[in-house]
């Protein structure tokens, strides 16, 4: 799916990013340590460079562009609440994780939430996950 996703964005061929699956208690331990938030979640995103993420626009030269957390317990209860499966589920997580790195952030307002959730669909459409 993130191979699918880095083409659909004309990322470099040579940008990598580490997906790791886990649970929800090993997220919120995560989530609380570098976002003091003491709850699990659905995903987190770790730019290679906290803070400085790359421009959207072009894409990253960088090899490394960082790391992707997803909790699959709570992609599971998600695909379950949303009626979907659960390829679908951690392949949109996947997706905006990524999305997140690429400096796409969805809590700067609606304009870039709205950018951000049409990225996704394009690329889950593309993928044969659409809607």
């Amino acid at each position: 799916m993130l191979q699918k996703a880095a083409e659909i964005l004309g990322l470099d061929p040579e940008v990598e990013v580490s997906l790791l699956l886990c649970d929800d208690i090993y997220i919120r331990e995560l989530n609380r340590e570098y976002r003091s938030k003491d709850l699990a979640t659905d995903v987190l995103s770790f730019a290679l460079e906290e803070g400085e993420e790359p421009a959207v626009i072009g894409g990253p030269k960088e090899t490394l562009l960082g790391d992707i957390v997803i909790s699959v317990e709570t992609a599971t209860r998600q695909a379950k609440e949303y009626g979907h499966s659960l390829e679908r589920e951690v392949a949109f997580l996947a997706i905006h994780g990524l999305l997140h790195l690429l400096g796409y952030d969805h809590e700067l307002g609606k304009v870039e939430e709205d950018a951000m959730r049409l990225e996704e669909e394009k690329i889950l459409v593309a993928a044969g996950l659409g809607r």
